[in-house]
C-alpha cells in the first residue's frame, strides 16, 4: 500500500475516530469536574484539580488535532505531486502530438 493510500484509507480515518473519542472524553471530564466541584469541601483544591485535568485533556486534544492536520497536509502534498506528474505527462503527450 502506498503512503497516499495508507493516509487516505487508514491514518486519516483513524485520526478522525480518535478525535471523536476525545470529544466523548472531554464531555466525561467536564461532567466529572462539575460534580467534583459541587461535592468538594475544599473548592480551591477542586478548582485546581479541575484546571489540571482540563489542561491535560485539552493538551491531548491538541495533540490529536496536530497529528491529524499533519497527516492531512502530507496527503495534500502527495496529491499535489501526483497532479504535477500528471500535468507533465499530459504536456509530454501534447508535445508529441504537436499540440501547442
Amino acid at each position: 500500500m502506498s503512503e497516499l493510500e495508507r493516509l487516505r484509507l487508514s491514518d486519516i480515518p483513524a485520526g478522525r475516530q480518535r478525535l471523536r473519542e476525545q470529544h466523548g472524553n472531554l464531555l466525561r471530564v467536564a461532567d466529572y469536574c462539575h460534580s467534583n466541584y459541587l461535592q468538594a469541601g475544599d473548592k480551591r483544591k477542586a478548582l485546581e484539580q479541575t484546571m489540571a485535568l482540563s489542561t491535560q485533556s485539552l493538551a491531548s486534544v491538541a495533540y490529536q488535532v496536530r497529528s491529524l492536520a499533519g497527516a492531512f497536509l502530507r496527503l495534500l502534498e502527495l496529491q499535489a505531486a501526483q497532479l504535477r506528474r500528471l500535468e507533465a505527462d499530459i504536456a509530454g503527450v501534447a508535445q508529441s502530438k504537436g499540440v501547442p
